[in-house]
């Protein structure tokens, strides 16, 4: 039993000294200052390796770091307040869609990013009632840095304090998007569903009364930049 045990860790080593070699977003690091949030999920009775290093999935308090760029700035957030599951991690791919492809599983509150070799990145999202009112695949046609808001008309009927709005809030911490968003066409057709960033970084997990999908900001950055081109997207229910 000793000898397996010994080749069982060093399969494990064997494994995890293979991750090093990755490119990309990947990177070889000290690991003695690095402690990812990485799923960790178990396999019959071998825990699972780790099964990636990425510069983008360190710390909470490296991820969740204040933000300063542009003239703008972001707090810092406090991610002992929010739910584990819903922070920035590595987590082997349940989608099945190809590299590359953002996946949204609305009633989950996840939203994946596939990642070459069996992984994904998962963000946790805030649902509004608009991010339920649609669904299927379609593509991200553009994105924007730091984007203005405008509210449609029929929310400024419900809501007339945001008149001032309609022809579009500026861009800032407070601004609704948040420091990015992706804007979803389907044939080329704006379906006027986003994924962006948001300040309210308590609304992650629940379901809210308006907007499409957010994120908190400085996962919305991470995410931003991870995206190229236009990109596939599906929305699950």
């Amino acid at each position: 039993m000793a000898k397996q045990g010994e080749i069982l860790n060093r399969r494990i080593f064997l494994t995890g000294a293979g991750a090093f070699g990755l490119v990309g977003c990947t990177q070889s690091l000290d690991m003695s200052a690095f402690q990812p949030d990485i799923d960790m999920s178990s396999t019959g009775s071998v825990m699972r390796p780790q099964i990636s290093v990425d510069k983008g999935v360190t710390s909470n308090e490296v991820m969740y770091a204040a933000v300063h760029e542009n003239g703008y700035s972001l707090p810092a957030i406090p991610y002992e307040k929010v739910p584990k599951q819903f922070r920035r991690q590595i987590v082997p791919d349940p989608t099945g869609e190809a590299p590359g492809t953002i996946v949204v599983r609305l009633n989950e509150r996840y939203l994946y990013l596939v990642l070459q070799g069996g992984e994904a990145m998962r963000y946790g999202i805030g649902v509004g009632r608009a991010g339920f009112e649609w669904s299927g695949r379609a593509n991200v046609q553009y994105k924007k840095q730091w984007p203005r808001w405008t509210p449609p008309p029929e929310m400024i009927k419900r809501q007339p304090e945001l008149e001032k709005y309609r022809n579009g809030q500026e861009p800032g911490p407070a601004n609704p998007l948040g420091a990015r968003a992706l804007y979803i066409f389907r044939d080329g057709v704006d379906t006027g569903y986003r994924i962006h960033g948001n300040p309210e970084w308590w609304s992650i997990g629940q379901a809210m009364s308006s907007g499409c999908v957010r994120l908190m900001n400085q996962d919305i950055i991470d995410l931003y930049d991870r995206v190229q081109g236009k990109a596939p997207i599906v929305v699950q229910a």
